[in-house]
């Protein structure tokens, strides 16, 4: 029996309580102050606020988001060697990174990340009910007439997987990997900051 083409996905302790409670801060913050990303969500539809569309220099910003990306970067780097990438003569670049505020209710539609390698979320703020994240099987459009799954199928054997996000801890995984957040049942915000790594050549 052989497992091939495995699908990483790695889950994370990054920082501590005093580093969540300062980048919740600068998201509210730039919740209250960011007028072309709040006109953006609102042309969008989207439910809550996300920087995405409108601040793209948040770790020259906020020195919160500085301190997170020193531990993303080494995190992206061990999930690069992890992954026996072959890196001679490139870097990893984190070309993206962007604060998400989500209400009750609030979800992100199923979506990869285009022209990136290594992609993820960092959770700042996760209220009991919070909506989870959900992974796609890369293979489901091959499978044709494959049939469904026994109810007590193994997580690997699954087509779509859920995990609850928690505070503190990072997950990341390839950018090619379908996703999606799931509708929030809490009042509470869910807050997270998601990022996206490319490769540069030295």
């Amino acid at each position: 029996m052989r497992q091939l083409f495995a699908t990483r996905i790695e889950e994370l302790a990054i920082g501590d309580a005093a580093l969540r409670e300062g980048l919740a801060r600068c998201a509210w913050l730039m919740e209250e102050e960011d007028e072309a990303g709040n006109a953006w969500c609102d042309a969008e539809g989207y439910p809550g606020y996300t920087s995405y569309a409108s601040l793209d220099d948040l770790p020259e910003r906020f020195p919160e988001f500085a301190e997170l990306k020193r531990h993303l970067d080494k995190a992206a780097a061990a999930f690069a060697k992890a992954q026996h990438w072959d890196m001679e003569g490139f870097a990893l670049s984190l070309d993206a990174i962007w604060v998400n505020i989500l209400g009750e209710g609030g979800h992100h539609s199923g979506h990869i990340h285009p022209g990136s390698v290594i992609s993820g979320t960092y959770y700042v703020a996760v209220p009991e009910g919070a909506g989870r994240i959900k992974f796609e099987d890369p293979r489901l459009a091959m499978m044709m007439a494959a049939p469904q799954l026994v109810e007590n199928a193994p997580e690997a054997a699954r087509r779509f997987v859920y995990i609850t996000p928690q505070e503190g801890h990072c997950l990341l995984w390839e950018s090619w990997l379908r996703h999606e957040v799931m509708p929030s049942a809490s009042e509470d915000a869910r807050i997270s900051v998601s990022f996206n790594y490319g490769l540069k050549r030295k």
